[in-house]
C-alpha cells in the first residue's frame, strides 16, 4: 500500500483539536493498515517523528430513511502521538 492510500483524511472535531495540544493527531485510515504501516506513512507524509499509534475499528452508524434502514460503512481510526522533539502537523496552514 502507498502512504497516501493508508492515510485517508484527518478527523477534525472538538476533542481532536484539544488532543493536538498534547501532540496527538487523529486520522481515518485504511481498514487493512496496521500500526507499523500507519507510523511509516505519517512520518513520510508529514516529516515528523511518531512515538505511538493507537487504532480503533469504528462501527458504521445505523441510519433510516422512512421505513428502510441502512448502515454507514465501518471504518478505522488511528490516534498518532508525536515525540516531544518533533514538529507539529499543521492542517490549517493555508487558511486565513
Amino acid at each position: 500500500m502507498l502512504n497516501y492510500d493508508i492515510i485517508i483524511r484527518p478527523i477534525i472535531t472538538e476533542r481532536s483539536m484539544m488532543d493536538m495540544e498534547e501532540n496527538k493527531y487523529t486520522f481515518v485510515v485504511a481498514k487493512k493498515a496496521n500500526k507499523r504501516e500507519i507510523k511509516t506513512a505519517i512520518e513520510d507524509i508529514f516529516d515528523v517523528k511518531v512515538k505511538n499509534v493507537n487504532t480503533m475499528n469504528m462501527r458504521g452508524k445505523l441510519k433510516r430513511q422512512g421505513a428502510t434502514s441502512g448502515r454507514r460503512p465501518n471504518w478505522k481510526k488511528a490516534i498518532v502521538t508525536l515525540t516531544d522533539d518533533s514538529k507539529s502537523i499543521e492542517f490549517f496552514e493555508g487558511m486565513e
